[in-house]
């Protein structure tokens, strides 16, 4: 079982965080540099376009699967 690690972001000016098991911060990581983006403008990304309602590292989670199962991640959220 992966330990969940904690991680800090600026995002638009402003600093937050979001918690990730290592897995998915590693495929994080890949994708981000697959798509030759920073991995804090690919947080930024992800963050502009969850819902309201979703948490940050929900969304980071959601999009990562999204993005194995299709893939290229084009259709991801």
């Amino acid at each position: 079982m992966s330990l969940v690690e904690k991680r800090s972001v600026t995002i638009r000016g402003h600093r937050t965080s979001y918690s990730l098991e290592k897995p998915f911060s590693d495929e994080l990581a890949a994708i981000a540099e697959n798509r030759g983006l920073t991995l804090a403008a690919l947080v930024a990304e992800i963050d502009e376009q969850r819902p309201r309602e979703a948490n940050l590292s929900s969304a980071l989670r959601l999009y990562v699967l999204d993005w194995l199962k299709h893939g290229s991640g084009e259709s991801a959220p």
